[in-house]
């Protein structure tokens, strides 16, 4: 029996990251990056996936919490003869001085475990088994001095611990017996140490330690948000810069690949790459929490991968290498037997034209926070990429798309996809009169075509059926995303029909907060849970339609779905309550930022129309 979604906890360096269960088991790791192989992935296959695992003789009671304004997870484990505090970081270095781009901190690949005693005595064992390549790869474990070193192919980990680690079968276990005052350590490292990086005593241990947490302390510390829900907004902040691939600035949509959206079905699906349609969500949470440098890393990645100045900006990208095929891995079980396991993902082929908008509204928000005066990369050569993203735009704003949902039942004219395409032309106009190099009769175009693509979802987009605005034209089947077009200011959340609209979708896609994305074939087996970002959107609809205590209210159930240290999933089953999908997921917590920020009532006076004024505002504040 696989453990609950919602009971793992994700430490990371902005490199790789791993997911720990409450047990203090770590269930899936990859590395060096986000999306390598994964050489832990007991949350897969309990019998073929390897782990990092921690029994205790005698165990009674565990708890577990992040130490305050950082990414280190503390787990605290109460035994029949005592109590011990375990404490799992992936160090971090910030470099000196910080650079104007380029990683703000130097991961070494390395995972450090300090155990505690701090009450009595506590007995028990660490016990490490990789499988590499996702169990496909023999692993050959070497004992050197007082390590452990398991080889598969050109895969290395290394194991240090304290006490020494010894063989057992084809794992390596580090067995402890600690009172008072005692620690025990280990350290995996990927790859093998340099002498002078290798660490081999507890003070090398807790000095990254130290140095890890002032990391991210000193990160947190540039947050301007001072709104009421810190604790929240704060750890989704947390959640997304573990999710990011310093070298390159890409995001990754979610830790983990693999896991059901559906129990039992096939939606099983890798998410450990970068979406373009988290752009502008990405930007305008890190900006409005003040973290421009954040926001022009993520922008920095984007134009170094689409070498074409918008001229063939694609779906979805590879954080530092191009899309990988997708592939099932057929050998694995699934969590909880669900069936198949999918690596890379094949919706990177598909149309979905929404994407312009996504990167227009990207690009607004964050020129406005910097005042017009971007990064040379995010600046290089702006004025061909608004009429190349423009062009792109206009010349597919009568084209079927597969939208926001990857539909495998084939493309339609979805409503959010013109949405989005307004939403391009909107903005591309805003940031085109306050830059040189735009001739004025070319804006004023963008804007003539804009209001005509309003004009038709406005009347294509409404069903006198269902008086609400549907998910394509000629449908009658709700859609959630509709709410996203109102977040963006394309439909008007305080005009009778999308108070309307709001309404349906509340009554027919809701199960009190939460939402699912629609409820229509897809072309996919079973039936899905709630999509979490939908709720929150609902959320914020709720604040700009001006029901701020209903909304507030919302928020804060909402917020109680998180698990015990705050972090969120893609979906959840409304029946049980239990988190679904890959897990965090990145664009769950982005809507959550979003929304506690329209919940401020310095920002929440300003419409969705001028999301990217406020935006700027709230960076400058």
């Amino acid at each position: 029996m696989s453990k609950p979604i919602s009971d793992y906890a994700i430490i990371g360096d902005t490199h790789s990251c791993a997911l720990i269960a409450g047990d203090g088991s770590i269930d899936w790791l990859c590395w060096p990056r986000h999306d390598s192989p994964a050489l832990f992935l007991k949350l897969l296959d309990d019998d073929k996936g390897g782990a990092c695992s921690l029994a205790f003789d005698g165990l009674s009671a565990r708890a577990r919490r992040y130490l305050p304004d950082t990414n280190i997870l503390e787990t605290t484990f109460t035994t029949e003869t005592g109590r011990a505090r375990l404490i799992d970081l992936m160090p971090v270095t910030p470099p000196s001085p910080e650079p104007d781009e380029g990683p703000d901190g130097e991961s070494e690949s390395r995972l450090i475990r300090l155990l505690t005693c701090e009450h009595g005595r506590v007995t028990g064992a660490f016990r490490v088994r990789p499988t590499f390549d996702y169990a496909r790869r023999p692993c050959t474990p070497l004992v050197e001095g007082g390590s452990v070193l398991f080889e598969a192919g050109d895969w290395r980990v290394r194991v240090n611990a304290e006490p020494c680690p010894t063989l057992d079968g084809d794992a390596a276990e580090v067995r402890f017996s600690l009172t008072e005052g005692q620690t025990a350590y280990l350290v995996l490292t990927h790859g093998e140490d340099q002498d002078d990086a290798s660490i081999d005593d507890f003070d090398g241990a807790r000095r990254r330690l130290e140095t890890t947490a002032g990391y991210w302390r000193r990160w947190t510390a540039r947050s301007t948000y001072r709104g009421p829900y810190r604790d929240a907004v704060m750890r989704s902040a947390l959640c997304l810069k573990l999710l990011t691939y310093s070298p390159s600035g890409g995001i990754v949509a979610a830790a983990t690949a693999g896991l059901p959206e559906a129990v039992p079905g096939n939606r099983n699906y890798d998410y450990r790459f970068t979406w373009m349609r988290d752009a502008s969500f990405t930007v305008t949470a890190f900006v409005m929490l003040g973290y421009v440098r954040e926001a022009a890393e993520f922008l920095r990645f984007l134009r170094e991968r689409d070498g074409t100045y918008g001229r063939e900006t694609r779906l979805m990208y590879g954080i530092a290498d191009v899309m990988p095929p997708e592939e099932e891995l057929s050998h694995l079980a699934g969590w909880n037997g669900v069936r198949p396991v999918v690596i890379g993902n094949v919706a990177a082929a598909q149309d979905q034209h929404d994407i312009y908008g996504e990167l227009l509204r990207a690009l607004c928000v964050f020129l406005e926070a910097v005042e017009y005066d971007p990064p040379e990369k995010v600046n290089d050569r702006l004025p061909e990429v608004l009429d190349n993203l423009t062009a792109r735009a206009i010349r597919h704003r009568h084209d079927a798309d597969h939208g926001i949902w990857e539909l495998r039942t084939g493309p339609r004219q979805q409503l959010h996809t013109k949405a989005m395409i307004w939403v391009a032309l909107k903005d591309a106009a805003r940031i085109a009169r306050n830059i040189a190099g735009v001739p004025e009769e070319k804006i004023a175009g963008w804007e003539r075509i804009a209001a005509e693509i309003r004009a038709e979802y406005l009347e294509r987009g409404w069903s006198p059926e269902r008086q609400a605005y549907v998910g394509a034209y000629d449908s009658h089947h709700l859609d959630a995303a509709v709410l996203r077009a109102a977040l963006f200011g394309a439909l008007d959340p305080k005009e009778p029909r999308m108070r309307a609209t709001l309404a349906a979708v509340e009554r027919d896609l809701g199960v009190g907060d939460l939402i699912y994305r629609y409820r229509m074939d897809d072309g996919l087996e079973g039936d899905e849970g709630t999509f979490t970002a939908c709720a929150f959107w609902r959320v914020g609809c709720l604040a700009l339609d001006g029901r701020t205590d209903e909304a507030k209210a919302a928020f804060e159930r909402l917020l109680a779905r998180g698990n015990d240290v705050g972090l969120l999933a893609e979906e959840i089953d409304p029946a049980t309550g239990a988190q679904r999908g890959n897990t965090p997921q990145g664009f769950s917590h982005m809507a959550l930022i979003n929304a506690a920020l329209r919940l401020d009532d310095s920002i929440a006076r300003f419409g969705a129309g001028e999301e990217a004024e406020a935006s700027a505002r709230s960076a400058a504040e």
